[in-house]
């Protein structure tokens, strides 16, 4: 009886090797470590590089390659632990994998010499809050010590007093700290240093400040650079001929935008520093509104008048408006900012939200790292590397909501989500989704239609022509304009007659037909053609954003891991497509020609088919070839997947462009132009001309010089006139409104007020007013 032959089983593996499960294992070569999965290195670092290796661990996880329980069980960890690395590097990326920074825990905060000065502050009723802000601690630091804060009302230390004349008026709105003899002046002073309870918004802290000169703000930077102060506060200086001070015309519609007081939830604070999350955002909107297009143009202005504007010294430099970005990119708050923003625009014109305008926005890269995503950018008229954006735009064509998309992800694909983002911005209302062909699916419509919206869009494909008699001329006025179109109204059945819906065919001169589908049945059959057709309000927006905010430009050059088991459509499959197109047009070709032979065959001289055939043999022969190749061109096309996963195909680690810091600025340049919106809508009824001329007006307004004025509690904005009287009165009358909005300076109790300084009147002939010349003409008497 034969043997048993052994099993072909695999080879164990070495001993140096991890393995963490099937696919991924941990390799190990003297002190350099390597990630493999599914046989392809992905991450590689030392062992003692702690945060690599913890970013090895978050990788795996994340990347969906082994779950918690065996990459704990590999690396020799706790399932808590790899839990807890997750949750760092979601909440401050790379660098917050490295050992938390501060004291160790346990270790008492506060040194013994210091805790008589916390026994004096007590004393003298200070509570632990503001003395833990006063010695750069943790207000539990101080409870631990002293215990609790008492519920008696009690008084401020005064901080160290400033030798400058006492009756020299204050330069801004945020006290400062005054020398004084008496003890109760001088903590009355401190108190309002370092709070305002009577600012009229109760959530806008109001920081302290020990400068009194706007010009130098030397004490409060040392502040920023001892830990105490988290934003510095803004301080006016007056001026006559300020450059660009018009643009604070906008601060109104900005503080109404709620993107202060709700990116102060999300973030908190990125202090202790001297341009903090205010000053920053602050900056961000004004540049937007300046068309300061891009951080790199800050270099191109003068610092110092920019910061006039600001209420500082100088504006931020370059680097310290990206590292910012980048603290703030790192919390990735982008979306929930966008969202809330959005809520709070439904909130204030919620008439505007009946039709959403939805549509993709391809940004194209031309830079030099090999991104896997691309895209049809349709003013090229090629697929390049590029990334898509989808916009929300409300009725008035403004923008709601910005979505950064999916890889390769069609608009098919991508409205589910996009629903959901809309329905948790708009609530419970039915809401009609407009957007164009790259939407269409019946079972999609289908879909909208049970989760409660509505839809509105072109019909693509090849649809029944309907004559011309048919159509009836309409007429009506939307939006302040006529409208007028030739129109066919019908209903129409998809999915095997279980959608019913209504198609609207326009007629236009030349004698093609635009055909719209809705479900929309109350509306009239012109309302519904003029809503799909204002849909190019969002393609001028498009234009109009890359123009004026430069919204394709990128705003870093970061990278991130992409999924490597994505997959996307096989290359290789589209390769033997266009062969199979191109061998099925040889093959049409040769059989017209066989064809026509046969028809024009003299039977006389070739009756029988024997005598055709070899006739013609050499053209037979190339029919068989031709029709072999086809037949083995689909028998290799059936072998081929129709999707592989990017690895396959990419032998280099898979990434794609970071898109958190592109996010936040795409949402503050939303809030700008909304702004922009916000004061046309102002400006209206002022200017005739408002459709064709009113933004090109609103930048001149912006860019316009004035004169500032300050005293205790107003910040008096006076404007130079423009450039024509009727352009002067209409921004005289946009002042008077918003001057009405009692508008206090983010960071301060300082109200805004704002004017217009009159125009010269200048006769036809002679200089000067009416009133002038005639007073010259009437002199004093000679003697």
């Amino acid at each position: 009886m034969s043997t048993q032959e052994a099993l072909a089983l695999p080879s164990p593996a070495p001993s140096n090797t991890v393995i963490i499960n099937a696919r991924c294992s941990l390799r190990i070569e003297a002190d350099q470590r390597v990630i493999v999965v599914a046989g392809l290195p992905v991450h590689h670092y030392r062992a003692e590089d702690l945060v690599a290796e913890a970013y090895a661990m978050v990788f795996l996880v994340e990347s969906g390659f082994a779950q918690q329980s065996d990459v704990a069980r590999a690396f020799g960890r706790s399932v808590r632990t790899i839990r807890r690395y997750q949750e760092r590097y979601a909440r401050g990326g790379m660098a917050a994998l490295g050992g938390e920074k501060g004291w160790r825990p346990g270790r008492r905060r506060i040194s013994g010499k210091r805790l008589r000065s916390i026994e004096m502050l007590k004393s003298q009723g200070m509570s632990n809050r503001a003395i833990a802000h006063r010695l750069g601690v943790t207000e539990k630091a101080i409870r631990k010590l002293v215990g609790p804060s008492k519920p008696a009302e009690s008084a401020q230390l005064a901080l160290p007093a400033i030798t400058t004349e006492a009756e020299k008026p204050a330069a801004s709105g945020v006290p400062s700290a005054t020398p004084s003899g008496e003890d109760g002046d001088a903590m009355e002073s401190a108190e309002e240093t370092v709070t305002a309870p009577e600012a009229v918004n109760d959530d806008e802290p109001v920081p302290m400040s020990l400068d009194r000169d706007a010009s130098d703000r030397t004490l409060d930077r040392q502040l920023a650079h001892l830990g105490l102060l988290d934003d510095a506060a803004p301080l006016f200086c007056e001026g006559d001929s300020v450059p660009g001070v018009g643009v604070l015309l906008a601060l109104p519609c900005l503080v109404a935008s709620g993107l202060i007081e709700i990116s102060r939830k999300l973030y908190g604070e990125i202090g202790p520093a001297f341009y903090g999350l205010r000053t920053t955002l602050l900056t961000l909107l004004l540049m937007g509104l300046l068309r300061i297009k891009r951080p790199e143009q800050l270099k191109e202005k003068d610092p110092a008048a920019f910061g006039r504007l600001l209420g500082l010294d100088r504006a931020p430099e370059v680097k310290t408006l990206r590292r910012r970005l980048t603290r703030l990119a790192a919390q990735h708050c982008a979306e929930q900012l966008g969202a809330e923003l959005a809520r709070r625009r439904v909130d204030q014109r919620g008439h505007l939200m009946g039709f959403l305008y939805i549509d993709g926005h391809v940004r194209a890269y031309h830079g030099q790292r090999a991104i896997t995503s691309n895209a049809y950018v349709a003013r090229r008229h090629l697929a390049m590397p590029a990334s898509t954006d989808y916009w929300i735009n409300d009725s008035s064509s403004d923008p709601l909501l910005v979505i950064t998309g999916e890889v390769d992800a069609a608009l098919t694909k991508a409205m589910p989500r996009l629903l959901r983002e809309v329905r948790e911005v708009v609530g419970e209302r039915r809401v009609t989704i407009v957007f164009d062909r790259g939407g269409w699916s019946p079972k999609l419509f289908a879909a909208m239609i049970k989760d409660g919206f509505d839809v509105l869009t072109y019909r693509k494909g090849r649809c029944r022509r309907i004559n011309e008699r048919r159509f009836i001329r309409r007429r009506a006025k939307f939006d302040e304009r006529l409208v007028d179109y030739l129109l066919h109204d019908q209903p129409v059945r998809f999915i095997k007659g279980r959608l019913r819906l209504r198609q609207v065919t326009r007629l236009c001169d030349d004698g093609h037909q635009t055909t719209v589908i809705t479900s929309r049945w109350d509306l009239r059959d012109i309302e519904v053609a003029y809503r799909m057709f204002e849909r190019w309000r969002q393609e001028n927006f498009f234009k109009y954003m890359r123009e004026e905010f430069l919204i394709d430009a990128l705003v870093d050059y970061q990278i991130e891991p992409e999924d490597p088991t994505r997959t996307i459509p096989n290359p290789r499959r589209r390769a033997l497509d266009k062969e199979i197109r191109a061998a099925r047009t040889d093959l049409a070709k040769l059989e017209r020609e066989l064809g026509a032979a046969a028809a024009n065959n003299a039977e006389q001289r070739r009756p029988t088919m024997r005598g055709f055939k070899v006739a013609h043999s050499r053209l037979g022969k190339q029919l068989r070839k031709a029709r072999a190749r086809v037949r083995w061109l689909f028998d290799q096309l059936r072998n081929v997947p129709k999707r592989v996963e990017v690895r396959e195909l990419n032998e280099r680690a898979v990434v794609k462009l970071a898109t958190e810091r592109k996010h936040l600025t795409d949402i503050i340049k939303i809030v700008a132009y909304q702004a922009e919106s916000d004061l046309l809508a102002l400006l209206r009824p002022h200017y005739a001309r408002v459709d064709q001329e009113g933004r090109t007006l609103l930048h001149e307004l912006f860019a316009t010089a004035g004169d500032i004025r300050v005293s205790d509690s107003e910040l008096n904005i006076t404007l130079a006139p423009l450039s024509s009287p009727h352009r002067t009165h209409a921004a005289q009358a946009l002042c008077v409104i918003l001057d009405q909005t009692a508008t206090i300076f983010p960071g301060s109790r300082l109200r805004i007020r704002f004017a217009m300084r009159p125009p010269r009147r200048i006769g036809l002939a002679f200089p000067g007013s009416p009133v002038e010349r005639s007073t010259a003409a009437d002199g004093p008497p000679a003697p």
